[in-house]
């Protein structure tokens, strides 16, 4: 697999799966756009290790559920860059899996799904309109979505995050149809609860271990594992692979 002349935004890359997602796109020679929010001290030090083992990286601040803020990071990019060539949309509105703490379905309000979505579906969007014209005017492009394999299989109902995921599972298949015409494929990988993230800190050992043990390979997934779905969907292998959705958690979806 190489990157070598690839130009890649990776949203929400400045720790756990998008850090991972971000140095694994450096070690195969991509150029190497870490997007954060707030902590630019983390993105820096993702941009650091990217570039220790030889490959390049920026960091970029945006938020992507700001439409202004993330066109001003494509315009950015491209004038410095030249190019896009694969959009990985990673971030996601602050959550965290605690099935004791969650809210129920009687619990929850409008408001905690709109966060969600704004995070999920809204960045997803913003970051998407922004590139489309990049990557037609080239006639090719790539657009990995992460979304989560709650989506099949609630282990926990997490309704608000769960439902902002899948709405983003229906739009990356609706791009696929179309953007298809312009070499621009769009597919989505569903990782399982992925440890150690800031995410799954708060997940109890009880909660971890059953999931374990209704894993057939036997163990959680780490953001390595989510990272080599992405860069899969990214390359050329996956190059006739679009409107897909790939689960990266040991097999407890299969479909």
């Amino acid at each position: 697999m190489n990157f070598t002349g690839k130009t890649v935004l990776v949203t929400g890359s400045s720790r756990g799966i998008g850090a991972a997602i971000a140095e694994a796109f450096g070690a195969q020679g991509a150029l190497v756009i870490v997007n954060y929010i707030r902590n630019e001290a983390a993105a820096e030090a993702v941009v650091g290790r990217i570039r220790a083992q030889g490959g390049e990286a920026v960091a970029m601040k945006a938020d992507v559920t700001d439409p202004a803020a993330v066109q001003a990071m494509i315009d950015e990019s491209a004038e410095a860059f030249g190019s896009l060539d694969v959009v990985v949309n990673n971030a996601l509105s602050p959550y965290s899996f605690d099935p004791k703490r969650r809210k129920t379905a009687w619990e929850l309000r409008w408001e905690d799904y709109r966060e969600q979505l704004e995070g999920s579906l809204g960045g997803a969007f913003h970051v998407v309109q922004a590139a489309i014209p990049l990557m037609k005017e080239r006639g090719k492009g790539r657009i990995v979505n992460l979304v989560t394999n709650l989506i099949d299989f609630p282990v926990v109902p997490y309704h608000d995050y769960t439902t902002a995921k899948a709405a983003l599972l229906g739009y990356s298949r609706n791009l696929a149809a179309e953007l298809g015409a312009f070499g621009i494929t769009v597919n989505c990988v569903a990782p399982g609860l992925t440890s150690p993230t800031d995410s799954s800190r708060d997940t109890k050992e009880d909660t971890k271990n059953a999931i374990i043990g209704l894993t057939p390979l036997g163990r959680l997934a780490s953001p390595a594992d989510i990272a080599g779905a992405v860069l899969f969907f990214a390359s050329d292998w996956a190059s006739f692979v679009t409107g897909q959705c790939l689960h990266v958690d040991g097999g407890l979806v299969m479909r």
